[in-house]
């Protein structure tokens, strides 16, 4: 009999049910608000954290060369992630880049820093987006993280009267900047080797200079497709379900 080895797939977290319902409640409500307001997504800053090291390895994709048939297989030495890195916070809409900022050594993105962020993050909307700002019609996206979801920081939006959407646990796949904006960073960073920190920040920030404004909108965009699959995905499995249960009824 004929195998095929095949990797698994990784999954950040199992979904309880009432994860999952909250889960295709949020993608209704997100499609039916853009069917309904054809500038939504023009409306939505949104961001996240994450970190970029001194050393990033190269995919065996990006590692592939073109040899002759006789030419031995290319060898590239194993290397694991650099424990030298810096942690990058960055929000963002279909137009660009709004704050950046890069954590300081020794830090951590608590709840007290986080407010601090979206406290920065406003001052930056009111300066480069200031149209927003007058309007106030523009909604916050963040994801989860207990820094993000904790009181003061809530308070302190809501004190600003800011809206921020609903964002289903465990859903990176529903995040711009997770699906988006960091994978397109982190491709370019792999296989570069930095000699400091400061160098990271700088590469990093040369990078998202050069991501086109199209392509922000087309990242912010793409939440309406996978909330889409989303919704598709979660239909396919209940008609399964009765199917089987058609079939060996208990």
């Amino acid at each position: 009999m004929r195998k095929r080895k095949i990797c698994s797939r990784f999954i950040p977290h199992f979904l309880t049910p009432e994860q999952k319902d909250r889960r295709i409640a949020v993608c209704r409500d997100l499609i039916a608000t853009a069917d309904s307001d054809p500038d939504f997504f023009k409306k939505i800053v949104t961001g996240d954290e994450t970190w970029c090291c001194v050393y990033n390895p190269t995919t065996k994709r990006q590692s592939a060369a073109w040899v002759r048939e006789t030419s031995p297989r290319p060898k590239n030495l194993r290397f694991q992630k650099s424990r030298v890195k810096t942690m990058l916070a960055i929000f963002f809409d279909c137009q660009g880049v709004i704050h950046e900022e890069y954590v300081p050594e020794g830090e951590t993105i608590n709840a007290v820093y986080y407010k601090g962020v979206t406290e920065r993050l406003l001052n930056r909307i009111r300066r480069v987006r200031p149209g927003m700002c007058e309007s106030g019609d523009w909604f916050l996206l963040h994801d989860n993280a207990l820094s993000h979801n904790a009181t003061i920081v809530k308070q302190f939006l809501a004190q600003r009267k800011e809206t921020v959407l609903d964002h289903p646990p465990y859903s990176p796949d529903l995040a711009p900047a997770d699906y988006f904006l960091f994978p397109k960073v982190k491709s370019h960073l792999k296989g570069s080797l930095f000699d400091s920190i400061s160098d990271i920040q700088k590469a990093v920030t040369i990078t998202l200079n050069t991501i086109a404004k199209g392509d922000f909108y087309k990242g912010i965009q793409k939440l309406y497709d996978r909330a889409n699959l989303c919704l598709h995905l979660e239909v396919i499995v209940i008609v399964i379900v009765i199917y089987l249960l058609s079939i060996n009824p208990i």
